[in-house]
């Protein structure tokens, strides 16, 4: 069956229907830049105009940039702080709605890089933020925010996001450098078994992440960006309602 997925970005707002047997898009993904400020009207308008372009009728899953509980939004670093104590899923018509890097994960879980992998596995999204999912023997552990680990006194998300490397100016290999950092901190606090690299810089892996060293396998998402649409729908299927999916 088909279900719709949107994922909700610091930068943009993207959906499709999503093949959810086979985790792939049942048709051309649409995206919308983001409101700014993205605050929860104008984000919602997004949101409605995508369900309408694709005239979708059945359940749609939403992915969002922060803690989400019971569809209640808890944080909102890079989206408006008036998200904070939303209910989305009401706000979305009932929508099932949960963190956006924790999407990615479950899509990659099922149907990448991490399907049938043993031990601690840990996706990181980088875009305007950084994502986390970690899983355990396939389980995921919900809401982990790892982008808000302290790096030299700041978020680390401040300094290796793909945004500061934009901000900053940063060349690919400089750029890996503080990838490297920020992985290594990772590394040094969860031991896991892979990372996953996720987000619009999975596309471009070969830039940096030969430049990355460190002693956990990296691999980029097979997914790449449109993992988050595909969890998002695995998340609103209904023989997943009111379960995290299991490898």
């Amino acid at each position: 069956m088909d279900v719709l997925g949107i994922d909700i970005g610091g930068s943009g707002i993207k959906g499709a229907p999503v093949d959810v047997k086979e985790g792939t898009l049942a048709a051309e993904r649409l995206r919308i830049p983001t409101p700014q400020p993205a605050k929860p009207e104008g984000v919602t308008e997004v949101v409605s105009q995508i369900v309408e372009h694709f005239s979708w009728k059945g359940p749609v899953g939403v992915t969002f940039p922060g803690v989400v509980v019971n569809g209640v939004v808890r944080t909102a670093a890079n989206v408006h702080r008036s998200w904070v104590g939303v209910d989305a899923g009401k706000l979305f018509g009932g929508a099932r709605v949960l963190n956006d890097a924790d999407a990615a994960g479950l899509a990659e879980a099922t149907f990448g890089e991490g399907r049938g992998r043993d031990g601690v596995v840990i996706m990181l999204t980088f875009g305007t933020g950084i994502g986390s999912a970690v899983f355990t023997d396939g389980r995921l552990v919900p809401n982990t925010e790892l982008g808000h680990l302290e790096l030299n006194g700041k978020d680390a998300e401040r300094r290796a996001s793909d945004k500061a490397r934009e901000d900053h100016e940063l060349s690919w290999d400089k750029w890996a450098e503080r990838v490297e950092e920020y992985l290594k901190h990772v590394e040094m606090l969860f031991s896991p078994s892979l990372f996953i690299i996720g987000g619009g810089v999975s596309k471009k892996a070969d830039k940096f992440l030969p430049h990355v060293r460190i002693d956990t396998p990296v691999v980029p998402a097979r997914l790449q960006n449109e993992a988050g649409i595909i969890g998002a729908a695995l998340m609103a299927a209904p023989a997943q309602a009111g379960a995290v999916p299991a490898r």
